[in-house]
């Protein structure tokens, strides 16, 4: 039995808990004429009776606010799209008339009511350019400036060319002294055995080099061999400070570096030739075996095998690679020759082949050789206190393309030998410094 009231409906209850006890009958559905043509009038067809039309103010399932009706005569309007309980609208997609796998209104943009559905936009390649370009730029410079500031921070500036004395007047362009010394400084036992150099206190200069690099013309490299016979002229302690005189004393050359120093080298170079020196550049052996074993080493043809026993050197004629190992007993070799001019070719020689090694594009452009390489110059590089890096940059360049042939590289003016050292030409000497203050084309032979 049910609970519901019989007087519903007038004891109908049409579906809602009816207490008679009978089951109800069938229910004649409303129907509700939408739109579409008026029926002609007279009885409806088959004789079927025309039910009255109500309204019992319920929805259908559906929440259109529809009555029952005769599907048969129906023409459903589209409906506003309902909203989900956060506000946002969507539609089930029922009443519409919608085939699945065709679009809504019959396969056109959107049915009947319904504004048609908006296309994918085109992307905007010129603006994605845009932006990537600019990002790229910006990678670049960061990289740039933070690449500069890391290799500065690595230079060391320990040599105060302030302190040199009764120096000459300057003249066009600038000059470097670049000097290779025999520092141990930073190398295990196991690398000075390895290189051969020994394990001498202190440090002194293996090669000795004058660039010039000029302001309109060609630039000039001038080997100054270690054997220079030269007057050690007044100077300062470079460390106490106290007025050496001259004394007329004639050493080799690179006894004055082993006397006191950079600035005492400066002063006697620039006091025995007349040339103002504008930088000085010093690098140790170790950091140029590093130099090039960060290459990928260089190649070099070697003209006569030789051998010493001193250097480590053990050469064959012909075309090879040498490693840093190697490189460094190449240009340390001076007993298998008759004199140290010919050292100081084989120096110059062997810095046209690394500097071209080192300035290629499979170099710079690669960060795994480039920042090795820097960083194995940088960490033995001993300049003064006022070169920076455009300075090292400027003497580099100047460097490879003195080597690379693009101007003279040569040794001093030698007028012989006397006791072992080399006597320089003084005339020819005034000469060549003359045309390089003045930026001239440098038409001195050296020895």
């Amino acid at each position: 039995m049910s609970d519901w009231p019989d007087d519903q409906a007038g004891g109908r209850g049409y579906g809602r808990g009816s207490g008679n006890p009978q089951p109800d009958g069938a229910r004649v559905m409303r129907h509700v004429q939408r739109g579409g043509p008026a029926r002609p009038a007279g009885p409806p067809p088959g004789n079927v009776p025309q039910q009255p039309s109500y309204d019992d103010g319920y929805d259908d399932a559906y929440g259109n606010g529809q009555p029952y009706g005769d599907a048969r005569d129906e023409v459903f309007e589209p409906r506003t799209p309902r909203r989900d309980a956060y506000g946002q609208s969507y539609d089930s997609g029922y009443n519409t008339g919608q085939v699945y796998g065709q679009p809504a209104g019959g396969g056109g943009q959107g049915g009947a009511g319904r504004p048609p559905r908006a296309g994918r936009p085109a992307p905007d390649w010129r603006r994605r350019i845009k932006i990537g370009s600019i990002t790229l730029v910006s990678v670049l410079l960061v990289t740039t400036v933070a690449t500069y500031f890391w290799a500065d921070g690595k230079l060391k500036r320990e040599v105060d060319l302030s302190k040199v004395i009764e120096r000459p007047e300057g003249g066009a362009g600038t000059n470097y002294l670049i000097v290779g010394s025999d520092s141990r400084e930073g190398m295990s036992d196991e690398e000075k055995k390895k290189l051969h150099t020994g394990s001498a206190e202190g440090k002194r200069t293996d090669s000795m080099m004058i660039l010039h690099v000029a302001d309109d013309g060609g630039n000039t490299m001038i080997s100054l061999p270690r054997d220079s016979n030269v007057t050690i002229p007044s100077f300062k302690g470079a460390e106490s400070g106290k007025l050496y005189p001259n004394q007329g004393r004639q050493v080799k050359l690179n006894a004055a570096y082993a006397e006191d120093g950079p600035e005492l080298l400066v002063r006697t170079v620039e006091y025995n030739t007349g040339l103002r020196i504008d930088h000085y550049a010093e690098i140790g052996f170790g950091g140029f075996a590093k130099i090039v074993d960060a290459v990928g080493g260089v190649e070099m043809d070697i003209p006569k095998a030789f051998k010493d026993k001193y250097s480590g050197a053990d050469f064959k004629a012909g075309k090879q690679t040498l490693d840093g190992q190697d490189a460094l007993a190449f240009v340390r070799t001076r007993h298998a020759f008759s004199s140290d001019l010919d050292r100081t070719k084989n120096q110059q020689k062997f810095l046209a082949s690394l500097a071209n090694q080192a300035a290629t594009p499979g170099t710079v452009m690669n960060p795994f050789k480039l920042y090795p390489t820097m960083g194995a110059g940088l960490d033995t590089l001993v300049v003064d206190k006022d070169m920076g890096l455009t300075d090292v940059a400027s003497m580099f360049w100047a460097m490879k393309g003195v080597t690379g042939g693009d101007g003279k590289s040569m040794n001093i003016p030698i007028a012989g030998m006397a006791g072992g050292n080399v006597l320089w030409d003084k005339a020819k000497v005034k000469q060549l410094v003359n045309q390089l203050n003045s930026d001239e084309k440098v038409t001195v032979q050296g020895g």
